[in-house]
This record gives structure tokens, sequence and C-alpha cells, in this order.
């Protein structure tokens, strides 16, 4: 099973780097979920295929990760890669030496780097000074492989993406958030972002992405109301009130974000509920009971537990999909 994925021939990533989703065209963008779509088919049915053999991958890691480094590994080895995991203290990235040396050096032994870490110009270093893909699996400022996997989700849901209506509830400036509007604006999704004015995203990126949807059909919008913003929506998504490194803001956070909790009367404000027409996503991990040590003492934080474990939440599909979508990035841009 060597050689090119046949969905969406025509269109070629091969040696492209993924560091935002403002870097891939809506036709890109469209071709890595119908090839996350064609790899998610050949694995339910058995087949490991045999792309990425004696490819060699470097797994860079600044922040722990559960699903991020579990899919990368997965995808890679199904396809015959090897795979490297290296941490932050395993390198002397940006300490002892320059990430730009580093970059050299690595890109002489890898066919692709995945980088998940603190500083989105740590990722742009290593994309002009390796020489072979780097693919951002987190940064401050986006989450692009977290976005293709939330986008493919809710296309399996739904059999498209155009005109249906995703909602984001909470932390409105962070990197998940902020790679959803991009990506969702270039498939023609209609996106809100509903959160309090304190954390509101950059201005010039919700321009960039109003942009985006005005080409594609969809919209943006910045909502403060969650009841207001809900309304009609097929997906509602949220995600950790604090982010890692915002340990310091844990209470002041919380208390900020409480009236953006998405619970069982959020859903049915969708007035999709009783129809099936509305998904609930997080991409993980998810503080929705008592069972975690931050929890224990406060209970659900961002989702209630009714809702997570809600015949309509797609959370875990969500994660698996990490898998798929992260084999279609590795194979479309090492082919």
């Amino acid at each position: 099973m060597k050689g090119s994925p046949s969905e969406n021939a025509d269109v070629s990533l091969t040696g492209r780097s993924l560091l935002t989703v403002q870097e891939l065209s809506a036709a890109e963008l469209q071709y890595l979920l119908n090839l996350s779509a064609q790899l998610k088919r050949e694995r339910q049915h058995g087949v490991r295929g045999n792309r990425l053999e004696r490819s060699n991958i470097a797994l860079l890691f600044e922040k722990v990760s559960t699903r991020t480094r579990a899919a990368f590994t997965v995808a890679a080895e199904d396809e015959g890669a090897n795979v490297t995991f290296m941490r932050a203290t395993d390198m002397h990235l940006g300490k002892k030496e320059s990430i730009a040396d580093t970059a050299r050096v690595l890109g002489r032994m890898y066919d692709g780097i995945l980088f998940r870490g603190y500083l989105h110009e740590t990722a742009e270093l290593l994309a002009k000074y390796a020489g072979v893909p780097v693919w951002n699996g987190l940064s401050d400022r986006e989450h692009p492989t977290q976005t293709v996997a939330d986008l493919f989700t809710v296309q399996e849901c739904f059999g498209e993406l155009r005109d249906l209506k995703i909602v984001y509830v909470g932390d409105g400036r962070n990197n998940v958030a902020n790679s959803l509007m991009l990506g969702a604006a270039k498939v023609g999704v209609h996106f809100v972002n509903c959160t309090p004015k304190e954390l509101s995203p950059d201005l010039e990126l919700v321009e960039a992405a109003s942009r985006l949807a005005r080409d594609t059909g969809g919209s943006v919008r910045i909502e403060r109301e969650p009841k207001a913003a809900v309304e009609g929506a097929n997906a509602v998504y949220t995600d950790v009130w604090v982010s890692m490194g915002e340990e310091a803001v844990f209470q002041e956070r919380v208390d900020l974000l409480r009236p953006y909790q998405v619970t069982m009367e959020l859903m049915r404000g969708t007035g999709h509920l009783e129809e099936g027409k509305v998904i609930f996503l997080h991409c993980l991990p998810a503080f929705h009971d008592k069972y975690t040590e931050i929890t224990k003492e406060i209970g659900a934080l961002e989702v209630t537990d009714d809702v997570f474990e809600a015949p309509f939440s797609r959370v875990f599909d969500q994660a698996e999909n990490r898998m798929h979508t992260a084999k279609a990035l590795m194979v479309a841009t090492l082919l």
C-alpha cells in the first residue's frame, strides 16, 4: 500500500510544514479531512499500510501530553515509520544549543518533526532550519493538529461541514479556540466564540478568520452570553479553563468562567438536543467530575458530568480521531 493517497489527488502537501491553520487552503484542509476518513476506514478493516516505511519521525515535547504523543506514535508506526520521543530534558533545545542548530541536526537524521511546546516562535524556527516538515502539536498561539481532528469529528457526525454552527464556550483566546476559529472559517462553518471580555481572542485573528469566512459562506462572531451563543448550534465545544503554565491564576479564572460552564440546560438551549442534531466536543483532559486532584474539592469545572457522559458527547471519538488525522498529516506531507 505504498504510494500517494487516492482521494483528492489533485492537492499536494508534500514537503510542507503545518504550524498554523492559516497555512492551509480550504481545499488542502478538506483534503486532509477526506484522507483521514480513508485511513480510518482502512484501520477499521484491519489494514495497516507501509506508506511511511523506513521514515523516521522525531517527537519533541516541552509540554506533557496524552493524546498528541499517543496519536502521532501509533499513526506513524501503523504506516511503518520509526518514532523517537524526546522531552525537553532530553535535549539542548534553546538552552545549551540554539533552536536553529538543533533543527539543522535533527533535519539531517529525521524525515519529519512534531513539536509540542510553549512558544510558537520555537516551532517557526524549527520549520525554518530543519529542512523537513515540522508539525505544530501545540504552541501558545495555535493547535492546528487538534483542529483537523475536531473538524473531522464534526464531518463524521453530520456528513458535511458547510453551514453548520459550532459554538466554542470558555477561554476564547487560547490556542484551541484560535485554531478552531480559523479552521471553521475555511470550511464554511458559522463559528461563535462565546467568552468573557477579559478572554477575548486577538482582534487581528478574528478579522483574519472573518475574511476567510466571507470566501466560504461561513461567519465568525464573538458573543458574551452563553444562552444566546448556543441557539441553533450543531456542536458545542469547550476546553479547560486554566491552560498549562497558567496555574497561578486558577481561582481567578474559575470565578470568571463559572457562568460559561457547559450544562445540560445550556445544551437544551441549542434547540437541537431532542432532535439529535447537536454534539458536545472537548479536546481533553476535561474536568467534568470530582475524580481528579483539581476537582475533588470543587467539582466539575468547564462541563458537567451529565453532558460529558451523554450519548451526544463525541469526546472519545474526537480523541481517537487525533490518531487518524495525525496519520493523514504525516502521509500527506512526507509522500
